[in-house]
């Protein structure tokens, strides 16, 4: 459990700075040997980064109380992908059920995280993934992610790197081995069509029971989709093959109405194993709970630094030190500054993560030494031009 400071009084800002570098700081980097540096004074380079939605070069540029960029970055380079990955995922759950009931099920959603790269691989092909254009670019490092929605808290529960080379599916299995680790019971497993994959659905239902979004590919499937009622049926993965899998699909029509000015009916399909004693309709009410993981996404992009490397590591540990972020802003806010009512806890409106990202900026630029102040050039504007004037 995390150690929160002493919820009477006020929570200030360098509490909140002093509580997410205790966070962060232990995330491990290797560093480079006989530097006077130790790796604190990187992390908090990087926090603030993250907090200020910028670069590495422009916040060292910034302040005389950082290293030089290129110091960093070295030390950055140093990251070990395996390490980086078990002490940060060690820190999300820390986070996590600081603030989770162990005693209550819940309704986990995984998902995949495209981050948009132009330019070519680092080190290994492997490095990046395809995706549908955008951004200018069809290539991204992806990220596959475990979330729980729970009252207001999109709390991100598990994070992994995806490489090209490996299968979807061994990414999915890191995932929820960690989430299986968690003391609460899973009640529900909810995913998009990226998961609809006979290795995930296996894997998942061993879990507990899942609902995973069809995508509208093969003749088979589009000829299930192809109706105006919904309904209960069975599909079958890999027909007549020895990796056949018999799934429930729920097939749910739905009808527009009006809705971003778009009309008629609109036909989906979810793999419903576990859930078999639900209508079509309530499956995908059921599956409509993981819409909450879409205000995960947006904070995170609210405290992900800015980098031209090609470095996938490094990427990856912005990644990660932004979703720390805001696993940390979700305890604060619940467990120190929101009020105990009936039924539950008033959360505070004005603690946004936008505060908390400001508070440690605040903090941290005070204590790097943000520059106010520039030399004058001594000669101001040339005679000449001010007659012109």
């Amino acid at each position: 459990m995390l150690e929160l400071t002493d919820p009477d009084g006020y929570l200030s800002a360098s509490e909140v700075k002093d509580t997410a570098e205790a966070v962060i700081s232990p995330l491990p980097l290797p560093g480079v040997e006989g530097s006077p540096l130790d790796p604190g004074d990187i992390w908090l380079v990087v926090i603030l980064a993250c907090v200020n939605q910028t670069s590495i070069w422009e916040t060292c540029n910034e302040h005389d109380g950082t290293p030089c960029d290129d110091t960093v970055l070295t030390w950055l380079h140093t990251l070990n992908r395996g390490w980086l990955e078990v002490i940060a995922n060690l820190q999300l759950s820390r986070l996590a059920m600081t603030i989770l009931d162990a005693e209550q099920s819940r309704i986990v959603s995984i998902d995949f995280i495209d981050n948009p790269y132009h330019g070519d691989h680092y080190d290994e092909e492997g490095e990046l993934c395809t995706m549908a254009p955008k951004d200018g670019t069809t290539t991204c490092h992806r990220y596959c992610t475990a979330y729980v929605v729970s009252n207001g808290k999109p709390v991100t529960l598990a994070m992994t790197y995806v490489r090209n080379d490996e299968t979807e599916a061994d990414a999915v299995e890191r995932v929820l081995a960690r989430v299986e680790n968690y003391p609460f019971e899973i009640e529900l497993l909810l995913a998009d069509s990226g998961f609809f994959n006979e290795r995930v659905i296996r894997r998942s239902r061993e879990i507990a029971a899942t609902v995973v979004h069809v995508p509208k590919k093969g003749d088979r499937m589009k000829e299930k989709l192809d109706v105006h009622k919904s309904y209960m049926t069975t599909y079958r993965l890999y027909k007549d093959s020895e990796r056949e899998l018999r799934v429930p699909l729920a097939v749910a029509v739905s009808y527009q109405n009006g809705d971003r000015n778009k009309h008629g009916e609109v036909v989906r399909g979810y793999v419903a194993c576990g859930v078999t004693d639900h209508t079509a309709k309530q499956v995908e009410r059921i599956y409509r709970k993981r819409s909450g993981i879409e205000t995960t996404y947006r904070l995170i992009r609210q405290a992900r630094g800015v980098t031209t490397t090609r470095d996938p590591i490094v990427r990856f540990a912005f990644m990660l030190v932004a979703a720390i972020l805001e696993n940390l802003w979700l305890v604060l806010r619940w467990a120190v500054v929101a009020r105990p009512q009936r039924g539950g806890r008033d959360l505070p409106e004005e603690f946004t993560f936008s505060v908390f990202c400001d508070w440690i900026r605040k903090e941290l630029e005070e204590q790097l030494e943000r520059r106010w102040k520039i030399k004058m050039n001594g000669t101001g504007i040339p005679p000449s031009y001010q007659a012109a004037g």
